[in-house]
């Protein structure tokens, strides 16, 4: 019987899932269209429009999982922020149920949430058209072979961060980075043999790039922690109804200066940022273990 509820919960998130994408998808793309017309004005209008309408598409999908698949969601720090200011959020990856957890958290609490998405994320059906609607940047990083053989492209990738985050300086911006760069597994924590119990170990060229390429802009870093006490689900876990609680530790570091330079550069600055982050990250492993032992897992 369990199972047959599970199922039918299932059925019925995943498609409530999919109609909501679909009946916000059309008008969002629609103001990306008309913000080709090259008017500043009218372009930033749109911009703030098409934002608006993704930000509800977040606030039905909170429904969803109010009504159709409930979980106990427990936050703290969320005192700190502010609802216009520019943001970097870090924030530890294990599931694509993070995302979901921190749109719902964070809608109407900070500015909507951008993502550095891969170039050739422009050509998922139907949702890379909205995520270029919705201005997220799309990255096209230069490997280390690349640069072996052609040295000429170093610098690109910064470059082209800054073209990519151009469109934020006028308006309040967050943009979340995945520092670890994949998911959190068991098998990926033992290959990479982490130092950190519950973390893999993070990357730091992405967020310097970020910094680099927005210092001026962003004023604060949200440091993001979020436990699944019943072990981390897939999303087909959650449209089940198999998420019972989640906990989440959300911390405000104001952006120090030091943090920004020249990454690719400069070997001393690189050093000192992963030290830094490395420190944080020992930091953010701690509290993992206390929302852990918080919840009793």
């Amino acid at each position: 019987m369990r199972a047959v509820v599970a199922l039918v919960r299932q059925i019925i998130s995943v498609s409530l899932y999919t109609l909501n994408t679909l009946f916000w998808f059309f008008p969002i793309v629609l103001c990306g269209v008309l913000k080709l017309i090259p008017l500043k004005p009218w372009q930033k209008a749109m911009s703030a429009t098409a934002k608006g309408l993704a930000s509800m598409w977040v606030a039905c999908n909170s429904v969803n999982q109010k009504l159709v698949t409930p979980y106990k969601l427990e936050v703290t720090g969320l005192e700190q922020i502010k609802r216009r200011d520019w943001y970097l959020i870090i924030a530890n990856h294990q599931s694509w149920v993070d995302i979901l957890v921190m749109q719902r958290i964070f809608r109407g609490r900070i500015p909507f949430l951008n993502f550095f998405l891969k170039k050739e994320l422009l050509y998922v059906p139907f949702l890379g058209l909205a995520w270029w609607a919705l201005d997220f940047p799309f990255m096209k990083r230069t490997s280390k072979s690349q640069l072996k053989k052609n040295p000429k492209l170093r610098g690109k990738d910064i470059e082209t961060t800054r073209k990519a985050c151009e469109k934020f300086k006028e308006m309040p911006v967050s943009i979340v980075n995945f520092v670890e760069g994949t998911r959190y597994t068991k098998q990926k924590h033992q290959r990479q043999n982490s130092p950190f119990n519950h973390l893999l170990k993070p990357k730091a060229g992405g967020i310097a790039f970020v910094l680099q390429a927005m210092g001026e802009q962003i004023g604060k870093i949200v440091n993001v922690t979020i436990h699944y006490p019943s072990g981390i689900p897939t999303f087909m876990d959650l449209a089940a109804g198999r998420v019972k609680e989640v906990t989440v530790h959300v911390e405000v570091i104001p952006l120090a200066q030091e943090l920004i330079g020249d990454y690719s550069n400069d070997n001393a600055f690189r050093v000192e940022f992963q030290q830094h982050l490395n420190t944080l990250w020992q930091e953010k492993d701690a509290t993992y273990q206390q929302l852990a032992e918080r919840s009793g897992s």
